[in-house]
């Protein structure tokens, strides 16, 4: 089966495992996938993830976040740019998520970054999603 959008597919298979109090999820395994995850473990949405290998197939496990009550730790992640229309921002219309209470991956020109990251660099880029 030929997936026209894999950001989408980790975003949707991390919406669904929350949904469903996992504990874990796995997700085959790309470059931006990787950053993705380490944007979301640096701020804190994510507890950590690693990656695994089985036979030819990689695949990254990403340990999902719940507060002391059950209830995950993300709320609602939404794809912004699509493959069928890119959303670029310049340095100074970078995006602020519930009022700074979230955050939106951006890809730029010094990697994939948080808009809070983004804007201490004072740089602009593709919004990859949004977290809150």
């Amino acid at each position: 089966m030929s997936m026209n959008d894999p950001i989408s597919d980790m975003l949707t298979r991390i919406r669904n495992a929350m949904a469903v109090d996992k504990r874990f999820v796995d997700i085959p395994v790309s470059n931006m996938k990787k950053r993705i995850a380490f944007v979301l473990k640096q701020e804190s949405y994510i507890e950590d993830f690693i990656f695994v290998k089985d036979g030819i197939n990689s695949r990254i496990r990403i340990f999902l976040k719940y507060d002391i009550k059950g209830n995950a730790v993300i709320t609602a992640i939404e794809r912004v740019s699509k493959p069928g229309r890119r959303v670029y921002v310049n340095q100074n219309q970078l995006p602020r998520v519930l009022d700074g209470l979230g955050i939106s991956i951006l890809s730029t020109s010094k990697g994939v970054l948080s808009n809070k990251v983004a804007k201490r660099f004072g740089i602009g880029g593709e919004v990859i999603c949004n977290v809150w």
